[in-house]
């Protein structure tokens, strides 16, 4: 984890949509329900922060070369 930018971009991202799905779940009311392909999209958007390099990395710092 040498982007460590990115990677709490993406952890926090992740968390977030975690969190609202869970809370839509159990919030006691039948009628709400998580959009499972916008919580898709936000956990997908999250992976790819944590794979994602910071812009202030270069390639040799990360090995990627």
């Amino acid at each position: 984890m040498n982007s460590w930018k990115t990677t709490i971009a993406g952890i926090s991202v992740i968390l977030s949509a975690v969190a609202t799905a869970v809370q839509l779940l159990f919030d006691g009311d039948p009628q709400t329900n998580p959009d499972f392909n916008i919580l898709a999209a936000q956990i997908a958007t999250g992976v790819g922060l944590l794979v994602a390099r910071d812009n202030s990395k270069s390639s040799e710092q990360v090995g990627a070369r």
